[in-house]
């Protein structure tokens, strides 16, 4: 994980999955040492060039990175420590309880 910051009691670390060629930006939620939850942006290919029109992971992140930390923060204050996604295609955002994924985004 590229970045570890706290937030309440919890220890979050994010950054992208490693060797992954899709957009999958994942923050690990921890307290005490203990994993609680994943949380996870995922851009699909297709919406990829809304955000970056070289489709550069790094400038995305650089340029949205503050709204999704948010987005965990708000997650943790509500007390919904259930794996998460933020999945942005090309119709819009959505979240999906990550055990509904397909079996391609695995952690």
């Amino acid at each position: 994980m590229e970045k570890e910051w706290y937030h309440k009691n919890y220890e979050i670390k994010e950054g992208l999955k490693p060797g992954s060629k899709h957009f999958q930006y994942f923050y690990v939620v921890s307290e005490k040492g203990a994993t609680k939850c994943h949380y996870c942006v995922w851009i699909t290919d297709d919406a990829l060039s809304r955000f970056d029109p070289y489709q550069d992971f790094d400038s995305i992140i650089s340029a949205h990175r503050e709204s999704w930390n948010q987005w965990v923060m708000e997650k943790i204050d509500l007390g919904a420590l259930e794996s998460t996604v933020l999945k942005i295609d090309r119709d819009g955002e959505s979240e999906i309880a990550l055990a509904d994924m397909p079996e391609h985004f695995v952690l």
